[in-house]
């Protein structure tokens, strides 16, 4: 399921794009099947080794242009191996609230981004945020968990600093929220609880057959209680002489 309104973006066919923390690559094959020539980036070998074979798989199966790559990458956000200016778009999509320094790995982003190009920054909102972090001490209290709660205002402010200029913000997920919810409150390690085990069965009939009447929910909820926020940035034109 995607977080990223890829056509909010711009991306195009032929476009250079860094999906900066891919995990499991969902926002990456979306682009490399627009034709984008992608990159996926993540400190996870393992799940970078999936995403490469995911890869191979849609060009031998015929879901991507021709003319598109796909390429997995391992390294530190806060040290990225590319050049300035390298990519046309960047998606970093429910990462940044996993790294300490934060606004290091923004500073890194925006050096990777050419002149004229966007980005997509997704973390989880706040108001659903907190309502986890109050229900469990165990839904963040992890290795590489979550490390704080962003507000629109402070994700907004941190990477204008760092030299891009603010697009407009999304909702994602609200059909999402009410699960986790669910899941602080009776064990987030409790997956066969009745209630977590029902409402699991709802978000894979979301995600798998995408009813009209839950394509109908999620609109309503995304701007109340949609579980992440995104926001949308582009770097000046200006940069290319700063």
């Amino acid at each position: 399921m995607l977080t990223v309104d890829f056509d909010r973006l711009g991306l195009r066919p032929g476009d250079r794009v860094l999906d900066m923390g891919c995990g499991g690559g969902r926002h990456a094959f979306e682009m490399y099947r627009r034709g984008a020539d992608v990159v996926a980036f993540d400190q996870d070998a393992d799940e970078l080794a999936k995403v490469n074979e995911w890869f191979w798989a849609m060009k031998e199966g015929g879901e991507v242009p021709d003319g598109a790559e796909a390429a997995t990458k391992e390294g530190d956000a806060l040290a990225l191996p590319f050049a300035d200016g390298e990519f046309d778009r960047i998606v970093a999509a429910e990462v940044l609230e996993h790294i300490p320094a934060d606004i290091q790995a923004i500073g890194e982003l925006v050096r990777v981004l050419r002149p004229g190009g966007t980005m997509a920054v997704s973390v989880p909102r706040w108001f659903p945020e907190v309502v986890n972090w109050k229900l469990s001490d165990d839904y963040h209290n992890n290795e590489g968990g979550h490390i704080r709660i962003y507000t629109e205002e402070e994700l907004r402010d941190k990477v204008t600093k760092a030299g891009l200029a603010y697009d407009g913000k999304d909702y994602a997920h609200g059909l999402h929220s009410p699960y986790w919810w669910i899941k602080c409150a009776v064990g987030v390690e409790n997956d066969q609880h009745p209630a977590v085990r029902a409402y699991h069965k709802l978000l894979v009939w979301e995600i798998v057959k995408a009813p009209k009447v839950l394509q109908w929910a999620g609109k309503v909820l995304d701007p109340v209680i949609g579980k992440s926020m995104v926001l949308y940035f582009h770097k000046p034109l200006e940069s290319a002489t700063a």
